[in-house]
């Protein structure tokens, strides 16, 4: 692979999120997956790239003495999140460099994303693109059903993607876009795309899949262990 400069290029992690879908009574990102915390392999999954020079991990205010030290000899700077993922994006936000001329936001729940996507985010937006994101086509049938629980027509899945992270922006256009917005989102891309900017897309990868379930959990668990997995999430 041919080397690429990553100065640049900076991450903002935001894992500020209670988790209570996973039920380990600590924050998500915090949660232990093979030994490691799920925070701490989706950085050094972004540092292992080559393509991404520093990290601005968000966490919850109690936790930034604990996260801090988890970090050692890494380009990573651990801040306070918000009361939701926008505000802690935008706390994020406010920490980058003034060199930085791309940033990635990437789900500190998406532990197993593998080092080529990220290479491959970086690559699109260094082409010139302002906004990119990984994505999956939609392999299962979708129904629209309304409030009763009725389908009320089936959705045409073949121009549907699943989107991942990290998702990768020019980083002028991210803070603009972050620029007075209230309210909670969950999707960086769509604010980019409310400025007028066409938001691509390249290929994701199954692995990395965000971790929001016990039964999530246990997938990468497997995966990490080279385990076969199940096929059905299991029943107590």
């Amino acid at each position: 692979m041919t080397a690429v400069d990553p100065s640049g290029v900076a991450a903002i992690v935001p894992a500020a999120g209670s988790g209570l879908r996973l039920g380990a009574g600590v924050p998500k990102a915090f949660v232990d997956l093979g030994g490691r915390p799920m925070v701490l392999r989706a950085v050094d999954g972004l540092l292992e790239s080559d393509v991404v020079g520093s990290v601005v991990v968000v966490v919850p205010s109690s936790e930034v003495t604990a996260a801090a030290s988890l970090f050692p000899g890494r380009p990573v700077t651990v801040v306070p999140g918000g009361a939701d993922r926008t505000a802690s994006v935008a706390a994020g936000l406010r920490e980058l460099a003034s060199d930085v001329d791309v940033v990635l936001v990437h789900d500190a729940a998406r532990p197993l994303t593998p080092p080529e996507v990220v290479r491959r985010v970086v690559a699109a937006v260094r082409s010139g693109l302002p906004a990119v994101i990984p994505v999956l086509p939609v392999v299962d049938t979708v129904k629209r059903v309304d409030a009763g629980g009725v389908v009320t027509a089936t959705v045409d899945r073949s121009a549907l993607r699943a989107v991942q992270t990290p998702q990768g922006f020019r980083a002028s256009d991210l803070v603009r876009a972050y620029a007075g917005v209230t309210g909670a989102l969950t999707d960086d891309a769509g604010l980019v795309e409310a400025l007028g900017e066409d938001v691509h897309t390249v290929a994701g990868d199954p692995v990395a899949f965000k971790v929001t379930t016990a039964w999530d959990l246990r997938i990468a668990e497997l995966l990490l262990a080279g385990a076969p997995v199940p096929l059905t999430p299991e029943r107590s």
